[in-house]
């Protein structure tokens, strides 16, 4: 079996649980790690390695560019923040390295297209990480609003995705830096509803967006203020209307509801499944479960990710079967793309008060 070599570019915590999931993708390793501080990787690379250890012990390296040339790495994982992530793209591309990204994928629609326009040039694959894309539950949903008598012709989705981390998130965290993650919460959790609402359409992107900003951290020397609070809306042809809300000030929930002429649908946890073994969902109040050959064992948190069935080992899974079949998936960067452009559209409207039509 080909094993892809996956090297970290950077030692975020978000890279922590991804280590897992490379671990447990069966086809991937973590070859290197790579912190502008070499102790720093070093130290990650053993936090890591004592809970979830590959057998041979990735290289710890100190700077970027040394991961992204070295010879034992064939795709990179990249969890630095939104505003550095177009130059390490491009460069990891032209190095010929594949790359999974995390979200948002870049300050605007016009940077993607030029770190896609690379990737596509170097024959280099792109994913985004949105790792509920990988899940087997989007198949049995997509056959329930297919089958057009379970919920019918959609009028309305809404959605949520929020979480409160405490009041020192707002001073120390980079989310709530705006040079660093400009679009604060709508980037980091609006990406979400958007992708939701493009998979349910089809990739139909709305005709137009508003946005609101209903909240942002505090300017502070050196570093601008980000939202922390948003809520948009996206209106389809027909008066079709989705709605979301992002937010750092409000209790943890992730849901998004789909209501039709005939019925509706709801995923209560739509982001991170409450079963990770056997998600679910409910249509017309009856719940409907996705089942699968390995069950949740006795003792253990359904909601634990740390298993090779799980949807963020999947991703990796399938980013290797994609890199390791020879061709190039073009749907990937269609769908990082195209949500990109609506939270552009969102953003925009917020900041500038008015409805904003989204381009094609």
């Amino acid at each position: 079996m080909n094993t892809l070599r996956i090297g970290i570019l950077s030692t975020a915590g978000i890279a922590k649980k991804n280590w897992k999931a490379i671990l447990n993708s069966g086809n991937c390793v973590v070859s290197a790690v790579a912190s502008r501080d070499v102790a720093k990787s070093r130290e990650f690379i053993r936090e890591c390695q004592n809970e979830n250890a590959f057998a041979i012990l990735p290289d710890a390296l100190g700077g970027y560019q040394a991961l992204l040339a070295a010879k034992n790495v064939d795709a990179v994982y990249i969890p630095l923040p939104t505003g550095l992530r177009k130059e390490f793209v491009l460069r990891a591309a032209a190095l010929g390295k594949h790359v999974l990204c995390e979200k948002p994928c870049a300050n605007s629609a016009a940077e993607l297209e030029e770190m896609l326009a690379g990737c596509k040039r170097h024959s280099v694959q792109f994913l985004d990480g949105v790792m509920f894309m990988h899940s087997p539950r989007l198949d049995a949903v997509r056959k329930i609003l297919d089958d057009g008598q379970s919920v019918g012709q959609i009028r309305c989705l809404a959605s949520a995705f929020s979480f409160y981390p405490g009041e020192e998130f707002f001073n120390s965290n980079i989310r709530a830096n705006g040079a660093l993650e400009p679009t604060g919460c709508l980037g980091d959790l609006g990406w979400y509803c958007i992708r939701f609402a493009l998979w349910t359409f089809k990739w139909q992107l709305p005709e137009a967006v508003s946005g609101e900003i209903l909240s942002r951290s505090k300017d502070l020397p050196g570093r601008p203020s980000s939202p922390t609070e948003f809520s948009a809306e996206l209106f389809y042809p027909g008066g079709v209307s989705v709605q979301f809300y992002s937010s750092f000030l409000a209790a943890k929930q992730q849901w998004v509801h789909v209501s039709g002429q005939k019925g509706w649908l709801l995923l209560p946890d739509f982001v991170h499944p409450y079963n990770s073994y056997e998600p679910a969902f409910q249509v017309n109040e009856k719940n409907v479960e996705v089942p699968s050959d390995v069950k949740c064992p006795p003792g253990v948190d359904p909601m634990w990710q740390g298993h090779a069935t799980a949807q963020d080992a999947r991703m990796f899974r399938n980013f290797a079967n994609q890199i390791h079949s020879g061709k190039l998936n073009d749907d990937w960067p269609m769908w990082a793309l195209k949500t990109q452009k609506v939270l552009d559209g969102c953003h925009e409207a917020a900041t500038r008060g008015v409805t904003v039509k989204v381009a094609g």
